[in-house]
């Protein structure tokens, strides 16, 4: 699998990264086939959050066997001190590990929570005493919804975050505002030299009114092979991005790997995306 540094870390990160939400309610069976599916796949790179209901707890058991040959990302969720520092070090109880090679604040997605985050008392205090007390290696931000890129443009005037998770995609793309506080965030972590990875590559839409939903993924994602390629190829036809954290469900892991294998021209994958007329933002109507 293609490696890309992931920024100033210098991290060689698989350009698929593990999306831990797929473990959020899965047997340690079914966790354990997806693991190795991953690894042998070429990933060495593991993305997970406290949020995720028992993502951690899956990956646990993993740790002391393969600790040294992985990056190891969780996040918090939590927007104040005290609260972050209790997640942020039950998440390493929960992962079996004495450190984490990044912790990230999650779901900051507008102005309003990233003040919270980011503001006196907040959870970027923590986190940052963690990384003092070596608990983790670096800091960086997440976030969801059409404000995300211009959110963490701004998150990296206020705090060099040392990586950022932005949604990115084909259809996300076709907006001009969007693709605009894209570029702008782009420019800045290059600038900055942080890694930039990207999120929803192989989002549909959200789940339509009364569908079965046949993936724990919160919205539609694409399940065809040809669909899938065509995303990621398109993604990662932006040599900005670093990575992509796979959809969550562990079921559609085997075609993610295929696709990064085997992928087609930008031109291609945007002629595919273009013909599905259901294809729109995942961020119309999110279910929290």
């Amino acid at each position: 699998m293609e490696k890309r540094r992931l920024g100033r870390l210098e991290h060689q990160s698989s350009v698929l990264i593990y999306g831990g939400a797929a473990l959020s309610d899965v047997t340690q069976d079914v966790a354990d086939r997806s693991i190795q599916q991953a690894l042998d796949g070429g990933i060495n790179h593991l993305d997970v959050a406290a949020d995720y209901g028992d993502a951690e707890l899956r990956l646990g058991p993993w740790m002391p066997r393969i600790r040294d040959q992985v990056f190891l990302a969780t996040k918090t969720g939590r927007r104040d001190r005290e609260s972050a520092w209790r997640e942020i070090n039950a998440s390493l109880e929960r992962l079996q590990t004495d450190h984490l090679d990044l912790l990230q604040l999650h779901a900051v997605g507008d102005l309003a929570d990233l003040d919270r985050a980011t503001g006196a008392g907040g959870a970027l205090e923590a986190a940052l005493q963690a990384q003092e007390q070596g608990l983790v290696g670096a800091v960086g931000i997440t976030g969801h919804g059409d404000q995300a890129p211009a959110t963490h443009l701004e998150a990296l005037r206020r705090h060099p975050f040392a990586t950022v998770l932005t949604p990115l995609n084909p259809v996300l793309w076709r907006d001009p505002s969007y693709r605009a506080d894209y570029q702008a965030l782009v420019a800045e972590v290059r600038r900055q030299d942080a890694g930039l990875m990207t999120i929803k590559t192989v989002s549909r839409r959200n789940w339509p009114e009364a569908a079965d939903h046949r993936y724990t993924t919160w919205y539609e994602p694409y399940d065809d092979q040809a669909r899938i390629t065509a995303a990621v190829s398109w993604v990662l036809a932006h040599d900005e991005v670093t990575g992509i954290p796979t959809a969550g469900d562990v079921g559609l892991l085997g075609m993610l790997l295929e696709a990064e294998r085997h992928r087609v021209s930008p031109d291609e994958a945007e002629a595919l995306m273009a013909r599905d007329e259901e294809y729109s933002s995942p961020f119309v109507s999110m279910p929290w």
